[in-house]
């Protein structure tokens, strides 16, 4: 369903959020997001929030949103916005978080986000290092994926020529990869430009609904892949990852790993579950692994 005005909601679903912050004067939608049929930031009498909401509370997407709910107790809040409340009516779940003002970052090359982004996924990978959590396994998603299997057992026309080459390989990749994928640390596996807010040099990470337990040093790997869709070359986006302590420390078996289960990831979903941006985190994906594999 198309995201829904702050107007269009049902009035039991109106009543419900003004019941959590008083009459809303206004709604402002957000130029972006795709995981929830309601999100604003609402200006209140008691304040002004963000919420976002799901129609079909006992749905997949419902789901997803039940899981952000539980998680968010034990987000380092230094850099992750707090969860005030959540609510139920007519159907739909409700969540209202601290509101964070700001802008989505730039990861372009030379940007002045580079460093706040570095500093706030550092905090983070400490915060969460000790706190154990209660989350499904991404290596349970990832072994049930197998991308590079699936890709292999039915070869697409158009799949890059050196994959094609090298299929036997890149399966055996993604193998490893999943192996090193698990971990008891609760890791974001969502990290770009639009889950990352900036305000005065500050960097705050929303949407943790696809949190999942893993092997924390994935989550600097899809930031990678971000990097060099945002213009990066492999070297300079690997150059900016090993700030971060977590990535100095990662073996680079399992940096290789990741380089090539992301791209298999992305090179099924193009395909399977396409989406306008998908070609781009392909492209920067397979010039990822490509230069992993080369060194």
């Amino acid at each position: 369903m198309p995201r829904s005005t702050w107007e269009a909601l049902p009035a039991a679903v109106q009543t419900a959020i003004e019941r959590e912050t008083g009459h809303v004067h206004n709604a402002a939608l957000p130029d972006a997001g795709r995981n929830s049929d309601f999100s604003a930031t609402l200006h209140t009498e008691t304040g002004t929030i963000f919420c976002k909401g799901i129609a079909n509370a006992d749905g997949k997407r419902g789901r997803m949103h039940r899981h952000e709910v539980a998680v968010n107790p034990v987000l380092p809040h230094a850099v992750a916005p707090r969860l005030l409340w959540h609510t139920e009516a007519d159907g739909w779940l409700l969540l209202g978080f601290e509101h964070s003002p700001g802008h989505h970052v730039d990861l372009s090359p030379g940007s002045a986000d580079l460093e706040p982004v570095r500093d706030a996924v550092t905090v983070m990978t400490a915060g969460l290092s000790t706190v154990p959590v209660d989350a499904p396994p991404l290596t349970e998603q990832w072994a049930r994926l197998a991308a590079w299997r699936r890709l292999a057992k039915d070869i697409p026309d158009d799949l890059d020529p050196w994959a094609l080459d090298h299929i036997d390989e890149l399966t055996s990749w993604e193998t490893t990869a999943v192996e090193h994928v698990t971990g008891s640390t609760l890791a974001h596996t969502d990290l770009h430009a639009l889950n990352l807010l900036t305000n005065d040099g500050r960097v705050r990470i929303v949407d943790w609904a696809w949190s999942r337990n893993a092997n924390a040093a994935v989550d600097p790997a899809f930031l990678v892949t971000r990097l060099i869709e945002a213009g990066h070359d492999p070297a300079a986006a690997e150059t900016w990852a090993e700030q971060l302590p977590l990535w100095q420390q990662t073996p680079a078996e399992t940096k290789t790993a990741f380089a090539v289960a992301i791209w298999g990831i992305w090179e099924y979903l193009e395909r399977h579950q396409p989406l306008a941006h998908r070609a781009a985190l392909t492209a920067a994906a397979r010039s990822w692994a490509r230069h992993r594999l080369d060194l």
